[in-house]
């Protein structure tokens, strides 16, 4: 479920907007059921499973996969935190912190950064799991903290951004900008490319910041408030930011999707879609899946609708993937779900637990890495259907 405000804890009813939420005079928006897939074309096999603790427990996260050419990284709200072997599921090592981990992992150098419920930042030494610094941010990090060289970049609910030294985790510099009253529970993280690092804000703002002393490069409205009322107006970006080869794509819950000009910050092009979950590209095509579950396909450099699935509406569904030139996404029921990227024909479809699928799905060159917030975490590979 998706929550509104700044507490750790979901929220149920009329103040989700999301799947199963409530329209226009109180209607509620039931789930689009699943229909039969006749002949599909991809078959998902488990590779392996592995438990990871309580995954999420009763709180939105920002937990993620993270996959390294030496281990596959990942973390718990119980403060556990494995890195495992990305081809057999099997542990490396375990360590154990007692935060309440929200965020992260992500890998920086030969450090593994998280961010937690109480607004700690902890690096931990790649190699081993051993702690090598923990420091305190200004509120909950439920951005996953980022990393470039010798700086550590954090993102906290209140608006502000901290530039830390990556050997010590002292801070460097601060960056601060208002957040609006009513926001969606969710933060997008920051993105570094280069000597920049690029920021969305729950104002429906995109900044880029010079990453060695915080200093701003260029800021930009991406989004706007419209309509009557304080849901209505929400300009969240809250989707990580990604970078393409022409340019950086954002998406706002304000219904903003844009391509930016690294440089500069203005839009190449930009296109009505509303979404809070993620984007990923894959080919000549950028997809998206929005606030309504609708999975779309846009030409990457014009920004032109190649196609829309709307067979998921209304399911929840996480951020896209793009594997073995298949479109994946799950969904709250815990259900993965496989697209044709030519026309967005659902072609498969496999189920990991009935937990929802939060997380945006990971892929190495072989396999597929999903994880639900019940902490179960699984890996797949395709195999051709029987003929």
């Amino acid at each position: 479920m998706r929550a509104l405000g700044r507490s750790g804890a979901l929220v149920a009813a009329c103040l989700l907007l999301a799947v199963a939420g409530c329209g226009h005079k109180g209607k509620v928006k039931l789930p689009t059921k699943l229909v039969d897939i006749k002949n599909p074309q991809v078959l998902p096999q488990e590779a392996w499973s592995h438990g990871i603790g309580k995954g999420s427990g009763k709180y939105y996260t920002g937990l993620q996969v993270a996959v390294e050419v030496d281990a596959l990284y990942v973390a718990e709200i119980g403060g556990s935190v494995y890195a495992l072997d990305p081809k057999t599921g099997k542990e490396i090592w375990r360590s154990k912190t007692k935060a309440r981990i929200v965020s992260g992992p992500s890998v920086s150098g030969d450090l593994v950064l998280l961010g937690t419920l109480d607004g700690e930042v902890l690096a931990l030494k790649r190699a081993t799991g051993v702690i090598a610094w923990r420091t305190q941010a200004s509120s909950e990090v439920l951005a996953m903290p980022v990393g470039s060289g010798n700086t550590v970049v954090v993102k906290s609910v209140d608006g502000r951004e901290f530039g830390l030294d990556a050997a010590t985790g002292d801070r460097r510099w601060s960056f601060d900008r208002n957040v609006p009253n009513l926001s969606l529970r969710g933060l997008s993280a920051p993105m570094i490319s280069g000597n920049r690092v690029y920021i969305g804000f729950d104002s429906g703002k995109l900044a880029a910041l010079n990453l060695s002393d915080g200093a701003v490069a260029w800021e930009q409205i991406i989004s706007v408030p419209t309509g009557r009322s304080e849901l209505e107006r929400l300009t969240d970006i809250d989707a990580d930011l990604l970078l393409g080869s022409t340019g950086l794509f954002v998406v706002s819950y304000g219904g903003d999707l844009a391509l930016v000009d690294t440089d500069t910050g203005d839009s190449r092009w930009r296109r009505s879609v509303k979404s809070y979950t993620g984007m990923a590209l894959g080919g000549d095509k950028l997809f998206v899946t929005d606030a309504d579950g609708l999975v779309w396909a846009l030409d990457a450099e014009t920004g032109a609708a190649a196609w829309k699935q709307e067979g998921l509406k209304y399911r929840m569904l996480s951020p896209p993937a793009y594997y073995k030139g298949y479109v994946v996404v799950g969904d709250y029921k815990g259900y993965l779900h496989w697209l044709s990227p030519s026309d967005g024909s659902l072609v498969g479809r496999t189920r990991l637990g009935s937990r929802p699928i939060i997380a945006p799905p990971t892929s190495s060159d072989d396999l597929l890495y999903v994880m639900t917030s019940g902490g179960k975490l699984a890996a797949y590979d395709l195999v051709p259907p029987k003929k």
